[in-house]
């Protein structure tokens, strides 16, 4: 195959209108080779069990562990100290997000943490003469995406041992906002989120990567029913859902309630 396309999804954080919406896109879109999804599926959400069932149903998906599916497997609340990408364990936010893994937790069951046991710490393919490479934030560690220095060296080393290959892809999420970084033939991409983008763009984010004889990064912003989701985390109640609320009506971190 010379060319080759990938859907991507990332970030859905049990937000079930917005990956609705994504999926549907996807399915009209011409063509597609491969289904990714950059994890972070269920925590910070109202619905993770219905998440997990939409999941499950994707045909031809290839599913990368987020930092926020890890803490599932690890059980982050049991900790003495539960912490998470640096917080303080004290401060009321990190305590109100580690409340809402075991609450994600209780929600998904035993089925959730399986269906986390089974995704891909990264994926990699050859496409004609380009490296794709998918992964949540970075291939050595799940939150905190790579500098470009970081890049540019995963970029040599794989050089050394690829000398048919001429142009290196890295696709991450994590973030929650669009990158798109270059140096000669490094490119570096992320979309954005799926379900809880922090672009002060309420809009979901689905893209599509071409490689292979030609690039393309194609990516598609939709509206959809954010009130709902902000409806349904009301209805339900779990820890840190005001926060939660705050962050899709804005579209960015909103921790002062």
């Amino acid at each position: 195959m010379s060319t080759k396309i990938f859907a991507i999804l990332t970030d859905i954080h049990s937000n079930v209108p917005s990956l609705l919406k994504a999926i549907s896109i996807i399915d009209a879109h011409q063509h597609v080779d491969q289904l990714i999804c950059l994890g972070d599926y269920f925590a910070l959400g109202p619905n993770p069990k219905r998440t997990l069932e939409i999941l499950q149903s994707l045909d031809n998906c290839i599913f990368i562990r987020g930092n926020h599916d890890r803490y599932l497997i690890e059980r982050l609340w049991e900790q003495e100290l539960p912490s998470l990408e640096g917080m303080d364990p004290y401060d009321p936010v990190c305590q109100g997000i580690v409340a809402n893994e075991k609450w994600t937790a209780e929600q998904l069951g035993s089925a959730g943490v399986d269906f986390v046991r089974e995704t891909h710490i990264f994926h990699r393919e050859v496409v004609h003469d380009t490296l794709v490479e998918f992964t949540h934030a970075w291939y050595q560690r799940d939150d905190q995406p790579p500098s470009m220095t970081e890049a540019l060296n995963w970029r040599n080393h794989v050089k050394a041992s690829h000398d048919d290959i001429e142009n290196y892809v890295f696709v991450h999420g994590h973030v929650h906002i669009p990158r798109f970084d270059t140096n000669g033939d490094l490119k570096i991409l992320c979309q954005g989120a799926t379900g809880l983008p922090f672009d002060r763009d309420k809009r979901g984010a689905v893209a599509f990567l071409t490689v292979g004889e030609t690039f393309e990064w194609d990516v598609v912003r939709y509206e959809y029913d954010h009130l709902d989701v902000i409806r349904r985390l009301e209805e339900k109640k779990p820890p840190f859902y005001k926060n939660l609320q705050n962050t899709i009506r804005h579209a960015s971190i909103r921790n002062n309630v």
